[in-house]
């Protein structure tokens, strides 16, 4: 019983149709983008809906591209769908195109004029607009509405045939005017675009709508399972309507809850603006919740399909809290990535005591939370880089950096002693001064010596530098969908600080591009592609904590 109640909605209905041999048990889910921009988080929900339950029911699903729209259409865009699914782990059946279907849609179409249940209009689209009534009024039929079965099999091959401008005429379904749904009074099912196609070059100035082209090429491949979200819960009654009028195989749509996630957007429209405007670097910017933003920002295919399963599927929407994300990535990563040291905001701290040029090479575990991950020696020294933060002129009580008289153990090192300071002509602390301890090196500590506090470091003299990207969250408020004014008022300006010269442990100038990291006490971070020999940048994935959740509570 408990892992019935485990099912998710539709895996209750495949279930319940394999059962009762349903399309003879089998199972046929489609993932079908249009390529008009690049995936997002929300496509990866449908992606791991989509071939999620084909795998789980011995099932296949086909990769169709919905490109019915040769305006927006672009093989870049083509290209980076298949390579994000791919990267998500998951294989398509077939690889398959709307396009593939233009004559056999024609052809149906074709066959509902002849039927009486489609009818060219030459109405303008203000005009089929003004006619189509509101929610509580009926519509108004078009004076086109009566025109013979001949008339407009003679006026749609003219339309093939390119003898109108775009706009001049539709073809528009026969259905109903005073439907309580607007999606079924008449509905424009073809129309005059004289544009170039991505595929099919020039051969077609007719194209069909979403509407008619989905359904069909859903029944045209044999899709047992049609999966959308519930803003296509109106247009069900016309996918059903145009299988039932032409007789075909009988694909039936479900709904679900999109993803929508706080602090973004999942608008390709809003997305495309941000590309355009230059609010973001491109659609892989670390920022975008773009599949390749976020395979950019150090995001795994496994922390993007985990979240995918811990938001699991509804059917009503909601807002999911970006945290549960950045939660599954600090999960995987703290089990995965080697732990190195990296100084962002560097002060100098010299142990007066440690003898000129001499030079150690301590073992650094590379991940306490994975046995195998062995160590690796970085080269000590008495001058050393520190953050910052780690040293306070005058600290409070509960300091347990560093300060006069304060001491901290220098991460599989030394324990230090400060001894004082000097500042600059600004009052800004430049160098730190501090004894070290002989007898207190980590692995063979015999100084009896407890300190509470442990910091980070890397030699002067053998560091490399590096640019670090610090990405927060794009925007600063939770729910931009439903935030006042424009959507681009609300984008965070802090959510890129640049460090230009960030001191690294020697060994990170061999870290190759996509590698993941932690950097000892300040995030996780990746690899990125603007890397070049000797030169390293490394991009934040995510802090090692929730900092968000704690300014929320002030």
């Amino acid at each position: 019983m408990s892992e019935e109640k485990s099912l998710n909605f539709i895996e209750q209905i495949i279930e319940e149709d394999i059962a009762n041999g349903t399309h003879g048990g089998r199972v046929l889910t489609r993932f079908p983008p249009e390529p008009n921009g690049y995936l997002h988080i929300g496509h990866a929900k449908s992606i791991c809906l989509n071939f999620g339950l084909a795998l789980k029911y011995n099932g296949q699903t086909n990769l169709r591209f919905d490109d019915t729209n040769p305006v927006t259409e672009d093989t870049e865009y083509v290209d980076s769908i298949k390579a994000d699914i791919r990267w998500l782990g998951f294989e398509w059946a077939n690889e398959l195109y709307a396009s593939d279907y233009f004559e056999q849609l024609y052809q149906f179409a074709t066959k509902l004029i002849e039927l009486g249940y489609a009818y060219v209009d030459d109405s303008t689209s203000e005009e089929i607009a003004s006619m189509k009534g509101t929610p509580t009024e009926p519509g108004k039929e078009s004076p086109y509405r009566a025109r013979t079965a001949a008339e407009n099999l003679a006026l749609f091959a003219d339309m093939r045939a390119g003898k109108f401008k775009d706009g001049e005429k539709v073809l528009r379904a026969k259905v109903d005017m005073a439907s309580p749904n607007m999606h079924m009074r008449d509905p424009i099912i073809y129309r005059i675009r004289h544009a170039h196609h991505h595929r099919t070059g020039d051969t077609w100035c007719i194209y069909p709508m979403y509407d008619f082209a989905h359904g069909q090429s859903d029944s045209i491949e044999q899709i047992t399972h049609s999966i959308c979200t519930l803003e296509f819960i109106p247009h069900r009654a016309l996918y059903d309507w145009f299988i039932e009028k032409l007789n075909i195989f009988p694909s039936h749509q479900y709904e679900f809850a999109r993803l929508n996630m706080t602090y973004a957007v999942m608008s390709k429209r809003k997305l495309l603006q941000l590309v355009n405007e230059n609010h973001v670097t491109g659609w892989d910017d670390p920022r975008m919740p773009t599949i390749s933003g976020l395979r950019r920002r150090g995001y795994t295919p496994a922390s993007i399909r985990q979240f995918c399963e811990k938001i699991g599927v509804a059917k009503r929407d909601n807002l999911i809290d970006i945290s549960l994300l950045e939660f599954c990535i600090r999960e995987e990563l703290n089990k995965t990535a080697n732990r190195v040291m990296a100084v962002l905001d560097p002060i100098k701290l010299v142990l007066t005591n440690y003898p000129e040029g001499e030079v150690e090479h301590m073992q650094v575990e590379n991940n306490p939370e994975d046995p195998t991950a062995g160590s690796r020696s970085i080269p000590f020294s008495r001058s050393l880089w520190i953050e910052r933060e780690d040293f306070m002129e005058n600290p409070p009580k509960k300091f347990f950096r560093l300060g006069v008289g304060l001491s901290v153990r220098l991460k599989s090192a030394y324990i230090v002693t400060c001894t004082g300071f000097d500042k600059d002509a600004d009052g800004n602390v430049t160098t730190v001064y501090a004894t070290y301890l002989p007898e207190s090196k980590s692995g063979t500590d015999n100084s009896g010596l407890t300190v509470k506090g442990t910091i980070h470091w890397v030699s002067e003299q053998h560091a490399a530098t590096a640019e670090v990207r610090l990405y927060d969250r794009l925007f600063k408020v939770e729910d931009v969908g439903n935030a006042e004014g424009d959507f681009k008022d609300h984008i965070n300006a802090d959510s890129l600080h640049l460090i230009q010269n960030a001191y690294i442990e020697p060994s990170l100038l061999e870290a190759k591009e996509g590698e993941r990291l932690q950097f000892m006490r300040k995030g996780y971070f990746v690899v990125d592609k603007d890397s070049t020999p000797g030169r390293p940048v490394f991009n934040r994935t995510v802090t090692l904590k929730d900092t968000w959740a704690k300014e929320a509570k002030k």
